[in-house]
């Protein structure tokens, strides 16, 4: 286990903020992760784990320890003629391991390609896309409890799953480091999603409608994704900044008054999702630059940072950003990264 005093976090988050921490630790085994809860004295300082950072702002140095997350290792821990169940290190990176499933022909995760981060994360925030979330697939997670300083595990009906939240953000938080998920996929007799009109529209494109297979689903999300969203490695991002707010189907209605396009999904009958990118892309924010900060132009719900923004600046445009929406559409917008 390699640690870095003072070390900088600008390469090890996806928005490539200028910010610190007091000490970085590399840690890339179980053993590894025992070491340090067993011979810091973690209790009385600030610790953090930190996995692609894809999904995380700091708005100032981090006054304590950073521990990045890189336990490896991919295996089959179950199989039958219909379905493989895998086991994978939390700190594998989650678009590597979609594109494995995929090349094996194994389906259940290929809608969640390009998403960033690591498997360890993925179910922190129950990562979702085109109509898939992890929950949908995930068999179990393995963690390394604190208390015991014991490895234990919990089984996805335990995890309290919601939309972009799990008991790992909530009751769990800090009492647990996550170090290995196990998912399961089907080998044969796929059924593919298919229901979001963007994939659906690929597929007609490549006249795949009949004959979709699981690497057309993946090769559609790819394109569609690299269409709308910045390449981390070439514009600071996070992704998804903000959560789809859900509101009252009687505020729908009356919205829809002024505003017949906005495009909803009914979640039951009381309530409806609506794409928080519309509303920002509405309220006049898409394609605003303010020196290095601000809000991708393909794609709204995206804030970015060109070079050398500072965490205020973005937060500061997050701010504004919450403040006109809720002016214009008497909604109000929930961060989806977690502010630090």
């Amino acid at each position: 286990m390699q640690s870095i005093q003072s070390a900088s976090l600008k390469n090890h988050t996806t928005l490539h903020l200028d910010v610190q921490a007091n000490r970085l630790f590399e840690i890339l085994s179980v053993t590894d992760l025992l070491d340090y809860f067993k011979t810091h004295i973690y209790k009385t300082s600030n610790w953090m784990v930190l996995g692609g950072g894809s999904n995380i702002l700091f708005t100032k140095n981090y006054d304590g320890d950073v521990l990045l997350n890189k336990i490896s290792g991919r295996s089959i821990i179950h199989e039958t003629d219909e379905f493989i169940t895998l086991k994978v290190g939390a700190g594998e990176n989650w678009h590597s391991l979609v594109t494995w499933t995929v090349q094996q022909n194994y389906s259940g995760i290929e809608n969640l390609a390009l998403i960033p981060g690591t498997c360890g994360a993925a179910p922190i925030q129950n990562i979702g896309a085109y109509g898939v979330e992890i929950k949908d697939i995930l068999e179990s997670v393995e963690y390394l409890n604190l208390e015991t300083m014991s490895i234990e595990s919990i089984e996805s009906d335990e995890c309290e799953f919601g939309y972009r939240d799990s008991v790992f953000k909530n009751r769990l938080k800090n009492k647990i480091v996550i170090t290995a998920i196990s998912i399961k996929l089907k080998k044969k007799n796929h059924r593919l999603n298919t229901d979001y009109a963007p994939v659906k529209q690929w597929l007609l494109e490549h006249d795949k409608v009949s004959i979709a297979q699981v690497s057309d689903i993946y090769d559609a999300i790819v394109e569609i994704r690299s269409s709308k969203l910045p390449d981390p490695n070439e514009i600071g991002n996070v992704g998804s900044f903000f959560k789809n707010p859900v509101i009252a189907q009687s505020h729908f209605e009356e919205l829809s008054k002024d505003y017949e396009s906005m495009p909803s999904y009914k979640m039951d009958t009381n309530t409806v999702k609506i794409p928080a990118g519309w509303l920002i892309e509405k309220a006049g924010w898409k394609g605003y630059r303010n020196g290095d900060a601000g809000v991708y132009p393909k794609q709204a719900l995206v804030l970015v940072n060109y070079g050398n923004a500072s965490p205020s600046e973005i937060v500061e445009l997050s701010q504004r950003i919450i403040q006109s929406v809720f002016d214009t559409f008497k909604i109000t917008l929930e961060p989806e990264v977690n502010i630090i």
